[in-house]
């Protein structure tokens, strides 16, 4: 009898040390999360522009998916000063990109990148049917995409890309210095630090003295058309 209880006892002892252990270590496991969000919050702060418009390691599309789910665009007319840089399009030529923007002929722009998954599709696909419903008028309105990461997206990749959504002539992607880039898209009050985090917004401009029409969020082909055709009848 006194062997059971012994035998017993060390039963209970050895699950007392091994329940002990594991608290241990499920505290220390969760210890070391906090450390590594603290660390990891403390880097995602400390980050420069570049880091920011980097591919987005440990990001996903959540944020892009809940855009997707939202209806309707807001409206809005600003002014902007762009800068006096260059950029690439996608047949490798040099661009000015205010004499691009601030010329006489109508402009629809956007910001992309090639690689996303969510809203640039999205908005590609729309430009490709904005293209479309405007027929012959096409012609006479710059569209243009600006890539968001534009590291990755040298002309080549954008080159395709632009044939995968059967772009015409008047439709023009551009890429370039990052540093760029990011010049632009704060031009136009699009830039969000990362590309996982950009915002679907389409800019329109009739004439070289008018306002820039803002349109956030997603916003139809036969919308564009139909505000673009507005601003033209001013």
């Amino acid at each position: 009898m006194f062997v059971q209880y012994r035998t017993f006892g060390r039963v209970l002892a050895l699950a007392a040390a091994t329940c002990l252990g594991l608290a241990v270590v499920a505290v220390f496991a969760e210890a070391s999360e906090g450390e590594e969000h603290v660390h990891h919050m403390d880097h995602m702060n400390h980050m420069d522009h570049k880091d920011h418009a980097a591919p987005g390691a440990g990001m996903d599309h959540s944020q892009h998916m809940a855009m997707m789910n939202k209806t309707g665009y807001q409206r809005s007319e600003h002014r902007y000063a762009l800068p006096e840089l260059t950029l690439v399009d996608q047949g490798g030529e040099p661009v000015p990109v205010r004499s691009l923007l601030e010329g006489d002929e109508p402009v629809m722009l956007n910001f992309i990148f090639t690689t996303c998954t969510t809203i640039c599709p999205v908005m590609s696909a729309t430009f490709a049917q904005v293209q479309e419903e405007l027929g012959p008028a096409r012609e006479k309105v710059r569209m243009v995409s600006v890539s968001i990461d534009p590291e990755h997206d040298t002309p080549e990749r954008l080159r395709e890309y632009a044939e995968r959504y059967k772009a015409g002539p008047q439709w023009r992607f551009l890429t370039g210095d990052l540093d760029d880039s990011i010049a632009v898209q704060k031009a136009f009050d699009v830039y969000r630090g990362n590309k996982m985090s950009h915002e679907p917004t389409t800019l329109l401009r009739v004439s070289q003295d008018g306002p820039w029409v803002r349109l956030d969020g997603i916003a139809s082909a036969a919308q564009i058309v139909a505000e673009y055709r507005g601003l033209a009848q001013h």
